[in-house]
């Protein structure tokens, strides 16, 4: 896939990856954005309005977590699949995520930034794909079950904040998701689904880099401003997060990423 010719800064790319409805043409957008960016085929420049809310496909249909159906046990294929596709979920809106902190807040932060979150939004995409076709392998797809719509709300909480974006979408919401892949890979091995097993496995390697991709800026943006970073991360998560950051914690995963426990164990109910 080509980008538009019009298309010719990292603001206008990032808003044409948010603006794309269909799942299979954003993570096609998604990868050719950050191939361009590697190309030197955009400007390092934010002229373009982010959405309040990215573009969305008909289905899934968005409940709010609340009203979600229970998946029922592991041990069965169609609680298996309720699983996975929440998952490609949480990874399709991780796409916009990542394009929305480019386009939102690059312009407060280094060339270097825009490196590493053009890289994040690509890996976000394939972690998509790589669900989406494991989906179809067991008879399902993206989009033939309901999802929530909680992740972007954290989006829309953070949507003035640089620092508290990063605090709460990589350095809380990614961040929980190394304390529970583990046991969700456990389950599937349990259950003999080591295909899908493996894939988690690999998504949660990528994810460790994504969560220090937060740490990394965030530390950045707090050392310039000359403030503690742990101790801004903790009220910044107390003001902007709507729910609970508790234990138990991959200690081990978030250390690798540079979330050590000084930034949440305070947090930790």
């Amino acid at each position: 896939m080509t980008l538009p010719v019009s298309i010719d800064s990292v603001g206008a790319a990032c808003a044409y990856v948010m603006l794309t409805p269909d799942p299979y043409a954003k993570l096609m957008a998604a990868r050719a954005v950050a191939r361009a960016w590697r190309l030197g085929r955009l400007a390092h420049r934010f002229d373009t309005a982010m959405p309040d809310r990215p573009a969305r496909p008909a289905t899934p249909k968005l409940l709010p977590p609340g009203q979600m159906p229970r998946r029922g046990k592991i041990g069965s294929e169609r609680a298996r699949i309720a699983m996975l596709h929440a998952l490609a979920h949480i990874e399709f809106v991780a796409i916009d995520l990542a394009f929305d902190l480019i386009g939102r807040f690059g312009g407060e932060f280094p060339r270097a930034f825009t490196d590493q979150w053009m890289q994040v939004g690509a890996e976000e995409a394939m972690h998509f794909a790589l669900l989406d076709r494991r989906l179809r392998q067991m008879g399902s797809h993206y989009g033939a079950l309901p999802a929530h719509d909680g992740l972007w709300q954290a989006a829309e909480e953070t949507a003035g904040d640089a620092l508290a974006r990063l605090a709460i979408v990589p350095m809380v919401l990614e961040a929980r998701a190394l304390d529970i892949t583990p046991a969700t890979v456990e389950r599937f091995e349990s259950v003999g689904d080591s295909t899908t097993a493996k894939m988690l496995q690999r998504i949660m390697h990528d994810e460790i880099r994504h969560v220090s991709a937060g740490t990394t800026w965030f530390s950045w943006a707090t050392n310039r401003l000359g403030v503690e970073s742990a101790n801004h991360y903790q009220m910044l998560v107390k003001r902007h997060f709507r729910g609970s950051v508790k234990p138990p914690f991959n200690d081990s995963a978030r250390r690798q990423a540079g979330l050590t426990e000084d930034f949440y164990a305070a947090l930790a109910t």
